[in-house]
């Protein structure tokens, strides 16, 4: 079988899974891999996603653990049976590898939430500010790279605009006041914003300068639900692209961050008001 050179997200999860169970069974790969009847250097593969793993293969791995976590196993059985590519795999070679995987963890979400502080959400950016937030990267991109990743961030929208995944967004107030290609790309982004705050399946609350204290340390994050709360994930935007975390200490952590933001955040009326008040302000110029 040929190892895999470049394991998607989704496969490196499912490797890193199977490793978590192993390990709170406290057995080793090699005592794991006599117990299934297969190589320790398999047994590594497949924690590695170096090489797939069937869900007959992956409910062993579990009886073998003494896993009991029915809804757990049957996520994982599914991560393993799927097959078909996303539609990000087109861009694969054209972009870099944290956009797709950004793309790949918002398409499997239950429910995405975000909490920004310098740009607005990429799923409710236009496209003139996406394009403004690619251009004022340095090294400058070409004309052409800022379209192609202009025109993928606008394809990820899909997943919330369609109502296929419910979305909820904590906006720092610093975040509504950032000038991406000057104060009319920014009113157009501010009413498109009000916009969709008034969709069904989308949830805007702002958290604004006047709030004490801000809970979390100010990254851009984004909290990914996945069909068992063992399977959540967070990612956060750093200048070198994308990080993700999905330890369960992490996890939690994240969870009272966001808790923290849900009681603090200006309710989804009141912030509407606050958007609107934001936008009269930059189209008068006094901001």
């Amino acid at each position: 079988m040929a190892l895999r050179s470049n394991p998607t997200l989704r496969q490196r999860r499912l490797g890193s899974e199977l490793r978590r169970m192993r390990e709170q069974a406290g057995l080793g790969g090699s005592e794991l891999a006599r117990k299934l009847g297969i190589s320790p250097a398999q047994m590594t593969q497949m924690e590695m996603a170096k090489i797939g793993v069937s869900p007959e293969r992956l409910r062993m791995v579990a009886s073998a653990c003494g896993c009991a976590n029915e809804p757990l196993i049957d996520a994982l059985a599914a991560m393993a049976s799927e097959r078909r590519k996303g539609w990000w795999e087109d861009y694969r070679g054209a972009l870099t590898i944290d956009f797709l995987e950004v793309a790949e963890l918002e398409a499997h979400a239950r429910r995405l939430t975000f909490c920004t502080t310098a740009y607005m959400p990429g799923l409710l950016q236009t496209r003139a500010y996406a394009a403004a937030v690619f251009a004022r990267l340095f090294p400058p991109l070409s004309a052409k790279e800022v379209e192609a990743r202009t025109a993928f961030r606008l394809r990820r929208q899909e997943i919330v605009r369609s109502g296929s995944t419910p979305l909820r967004t904590f906006i720092h107030e610093a975040a509504l006041r950032m000038q991406f290609g000057g104060p009319a790309v920014l009113v157009e982004q501010l009413r498109a914003l009000i916009d969709d705050s008034e969709h069904p399946g989308i949830s805007v609350r702002v958290v604004p300068f006047a709030l004490d204290t801000f809970p979390g340390s100010g990254e851009n994050l984004t909290f990914a639900e996945g069909p068992v709360p063992e399977l959540d994930t967070i990612e956060m935007d750093v200048s070198q692209g994308a990080l993700f975390f999905d330890s369960q200490a992490d996890l939690a952590k994240h969870r009272v961050i966001f808790s923290r933001l849900d009681s603090t955040a200006l309710g989804e009326a009141e912030s509407r008001e606050f958007i609107r008040s934001v936008m009269k302000e930059v189209k008068s110029g006094n901001v």
